[in-house]
């Protein structure tokens, strides 16, 4: 069922108007008597009837509530290497539909691209429209925060997940071996195109990172979230 997201929560019936109302109409070509998801990313699912369509404005009626089905049971935080070009375009995309709750741009030594803090923050306002457009697309029940770009120093003082990995080539230690089924929140480093260095591998694992492989391989930058991610979504039974 199509899913939309609002920045309000649903009533028993309530209007949608403007670029909402032309999607349903224009681009999903639906009627009236047809129905939909809506939700105000919160993790709750509101069953819609449309039950009116004018010109401007689409008319939906709250038929049932219910938490939403789609959220996994173990929060995943990506911290990746701002890559070159629009990598990080395609990590935000995937890492939503895989179910990130959050994605942390963060510098690192061997980043290239180091954009200002102007360029960042008109970058950061398309990604946000990209998380939200993948996660109406996979159905989620939030759409997860892409965070301000951060230094990997600023990274580590705010990260309060549960299990805490970086990935690296120099090697370590399988994913089975550090997240549970029962895991609850786990934090993701991912280096840029160059990886990290050893004194980045040396000061995360400090801060209680295990160091982790995704095999004998060398992934790209772009690839080595969308892998990590869905090992911990097998591992934890969330991608059944």
């Amino acid at each position: 069922m199509q899913k939309l997201f609002v920045d309000f929560t649903p009533e028993k019936e309530f209007l949608l108007s403007g670029e909402q109302a032309r999607h349903l109409t224009k681009s999903l070509r639906m009627k009236t008597g047809e129905m939909l998801t809506v939700t105000d990313g919160s993790g709750r699912d509101y069953g819609c009837q449309i039950t009116n369509i004018t010109k401007d404005t689409v008319t939906l009626a709250v038929c049932y509530e219910q938490a939403s089905e789609s959220e996994p049971t173990c929060a995943v935080t990506i911290y990746q290497g701002v890559p070159k070009g629009t990598k990080l375009e395609e990590i935000l995309q995937k890492c939503t539909e895989l179910g990130a709750v959050r994605i942390v741009p963060t510098l690192t030594k061997r980043c290239i691209s180091r954009p200002d803090d102007k360029s960042a923050k008109k970058k950061n306002e398309r990604y946000q429209k990209i998380a939200l457009e993948a996660a109406q697309q996979s159905g989620r029940g939030i759409v997860p925060e892409i965070a301000p770009m951060k230094s990997l120093k600023e990274a580590i003082a705010e990260d309060t997940c549960d299990t805490k990995i970086v990935f690296y080539e120099g090697g370590g230690a399988p994913l089975g071996e550090i997240v549970k089924k029962d895991t609850k929140s786990v934090s993701v480093y991912i280096g840029p195109e160059g990886g990290f260095d050893a004194d980045e591998v040396a000061l995360l694992t400090a801060h209680g990172a295990a160091q982790a492989t995704l095999g004998k391989r060398i992934l790209r930058t772009q690839t080595a979230p969308v892998a990590a991610l869905s090992v911990i979504m097998y591992i934890t039974g969330n991608l059944a």
